[in-house]
């Protein structure tokens, strides 16, 4: 089984790419958003240490779980915050990942594993995949695309822009770049050259 991570900034058509690995036979997605939002639900250990450190902020809702959209400002306007949080839930994403990753090994059944995460780079997920890919698409096309479908103002995507990687960052630290500033059959071909690349390695 081979383990890629899957990166790239805000809007850069991440979704599309994985969609369509889904649909390959011997393969499974991750996205770490979603680990994460699991493991911030009430009644987990995650959920108890953010409601302890955020408990003054408005960020509730009724069920007492959290709003992610008004989580996701404070945190965005907040570095200090933003550090806070990712501390108690990135430890916590990792070691679940960790966990499957190993698991499906020893299974073998499958031939691949995706984990789409932000953060891939930054959390030193290099360790445990075997090889990181970075989906590369202008920023120019990015900001347009969260402007349309998200209803994010030219700052609000500047701001998001500006707490991520620089694109050279990226670059260093993948083996594989897809260039997805085309269509999506281009990105599709690229995806499948790689696969072939990687399993006659």
């Amino acid at each position: 089984m081979k383990f890629i991570g899957i990166t790239g900034g805000v809007g850069a058509g991440k979704s599309e790419i994985l969609h369509y690995l889904e649909t390959k036979d011997g393969v499974k997605v991750m996205l770490a958003d979603e680990i994460a939002h699991e493991l911030m639900l009430p009644g987990t250990e995650c959920y108890q240490k953010l409601k302890d450190m955020f408990s003054d902020e408005d960020i509730w809702n009724e069920d007492g779980s959290f709003d992610r959209k008004k989580l996701a400002t404070v945190i965005f306007s907040d570095e200090k915050k933003r550090d806070a949080l990712n501390g108690i839930v990135h430890p916590a994403v990792k070691k679940y990942i960790r966990t499957v990753a190993d698991t499906e090994r020893e299974n073998g059944v499958l031939k691949i594993l995706v984990l789409e995460a932000a953060l891939l780079i930054e959390e030193h997920y290099d360790e445990i995949c075997d090889e990181l890919w970075y989906i590369y698409t202008r920023e120019d096309i990015r900001k347009e695309r969260l402007m349309r479908s998200r209803g994010y103002s030219p700052e609000k995507v500047q701001q998001i822009f500006d707490s991520q990687l620089q694109e050279a960052v990226y670059r260093k630290y993948c083996k594989v770049v897809i260039d997805n500033n085309g269509t999506v059959e281009d990105a599709i071909r690229q995806i499948d050259l790689a696969i072939t690349n990687m399993e006659n390695e």
